[in-house]
């Protein structure tokens, strides 16, 4: 995770031009149908700083954090929330958001260490609470273009959220990449409700 963290910080501006203008309406809309107006948000692994300023624009409550230094910097700028410096398994929030947003982000996250990430988010929404979180499809875990990621499909993903008892899928959607030129790759999104 810190060689993860230390490429978002070198190439937060790179990074940035390349995220920030991404078309996330679907996705957007998908989230957006779990929650209710005035809803508490944190936005989990915030990037650019993109979705944080668009869920602020609705009239949402939001939260951001983020691992790297430099996106936090960029992102509070960008959407007008202080963004906090920390890291996912530094959560230690109980029963604060009605929703959360993890988008792009805890794929950075050892297949290992999810469990305690996902346990970290299902403690920090209410009951009743979602979560929206996204994967590359596929079964790939380690190094790729400088950072660590962490694929699945929805039945590893299944198995793997087996070990977070009280969450419960509810809807799973694939969708192509929405940066220009990557449409053919594919991304496993998830909609998760803490049920108790």
């Amino acid at each position: 995770m810190d060689k993860t963290v230390q490429y978002y910080d070198n190439n937060a501006s790179s990074f940035v031009d390349d995220t920030l203008n991404a078309d996330m309406t679907e996705l957007y809309a998908l989230f957006q149908k779990y929650c209710t107006p005035g809803a508490a948000i944190l936005d989990f692994g915030c990037g650019s700083g993109r979705d944080t300023k668009y869920f602020k624009s609705q009239g949402y409550h939001v939260d951001a954090i983020d691992g790297s230094l430099e996106l936090c910097k960029i992102a509070s700028e960008h959407s007008g929330v202080a963004v906090k410096h920390m890291y996912f398994h530094e959560l230690n929030a109980v029963e604060q958001y009605d929703g959360i947003w993890a988008c792009s982000s805890i794929l950075h996250v050892p297949v290992d260490d999810l469990p305690d990430v996902l346990s970290r988010l299902y403690r920090a929404l209410v009951v009743g609470g979602h979560l929206y979180t996204s994967f590359k499809y596929g079964d790939f875990s380690g190094n790729r273009n400088g950072r660590y990621f962490t694929d699945f499909t929805e039945s590893s993903f299944q198995d793997l959220l087996s070990k977070v008892p009280g969450f419960h899928i509810v809807e799973t959607v694939i969708t192509g990449d929405v940066r220009v030129g990557r449409e053919n790759e594919k991304w496993l999104n998830l909609i998760i409700k803490r049920i108790n």
